[in-house]
């Protein structure tokens, strides 16, 4: 096999392997935004719903809040080298939490105004 020919497949293979590699550092650059991303809106919305209620009995805000604190500690020890799969899987457990607590909140305004009306 003449030199050039095999100088410019192993240059192309070269190429590819790079590319591969910052395309998934930068898939895992997103996911690991995301994720921060999602935990700020939902502690953000954590703490407007804890100034609107107060704390109640059983408080759910506080236990998402605690939850919340679990993840972030999981992010700072473990973010740093978990794979796009395991981030994507906090970013969906923080929505499903911050959906629970939507759905938590609809139903103590339900009951308020079911019980003023």
């Amino acid at each position: 096999m003449p030199p050039i020919p095999s100088l410019a497949l192993a240059t192309l293979l070269a190429l590819a392997i790079v590319l591969l590699w910052r395309h998934a550092r930068r898939r895992r650059r997103l996911a690991f935004a995301r994720v921060l991303d999602a935990a700020d809106a939902f502690e953000a919305r954590l703490r407007t719903v804890r100034a609107r209620l107060g704390t109640v009995e059983g408080d759910p805000v506080r236990e998402a809040l605690q939850e919340m604190l679990r993840q972030r500690l999981w992010l700072q020890q473990h973010g740093g080298s978990a794979g796009v799969a395991a981030l994507d899987a906090m970013r969906v457990s923080i929505e499903q939490a911050q959906a629970r607590i939507d759905r938590h909140l609809a139903d103590l305004t339900s009951a308020i105004e079911g019980g003023v009306a």
